[in-house]
C-alpha cells in the first residue's frame, strides 16, 4: 500500500471565498463547501457542476441531479475580502495563535 503524504495545512478551508483560476469556470468566484486534504481537492459552491443519476429509494424519488464536483486545490486562489482580488495567504503569530493574512493587504482572514 502506498503512503500518501497529507499536508497539515493548505492556503484555503472551508467557508472562503476563492476564484477559479484554469479550467472550465475559469474567473468564477464560489465559497468552499468541502475540503478532502488526502486527495488535495476542494468542493465549491456552483463551481464545476456535473449531473448525477440517483436511483428511486423509499425516501426519494430519483432522477438526475447537478451536484458541484472537487476541483485540484492548486486551480484556486483565495479572494481578498478587502480589495475583492486575488491573493497568496500567509501565516504569523499573533498574541501566541498563528493565524491566517492577506499578503497583498496584510488584513487577517480568520
Amino acid at each position: 500500500m502506498k503512503k500518501i503524504n497529507v499536508p497539515k495545512k493548505f492556503h484555503i478551508k472551508k467557508g472562503d471565498l476563492v476564484r477559479v483560476l484554469t479550467g472550465k469556470d475559469k474567473g468564477k468566484q464560489g465559497e468552499v463547501l468541502q475540503v478532502n486534504r488526502k486527495k488535495y481537492r476542494a468542493v465549491v459552491d456552483k463551481i464545476n457542476i456535473v449531473k448525477k443519476h440517483l436511483k428511486p429509494t423509499n425516501e426519494s424519488q430519483g432522477g438526475i441531479n447537478e451536484v458541484p464536483a472537487p476541483i485540484h486545490i492548486s486551480n484556486l486562489a483565495l479572494v481578498d475580502p478587502k480589495t475583492g482580488d486575488i491573493t497568496r495567504v500567509g501565516r504569523k503569530l499573533i498574541d501566541g495563535k498563528l493565524v491566517r493574512y492577506s499578503k497583498k493587504t496584510g488584513e487577517i482572514l480568520d
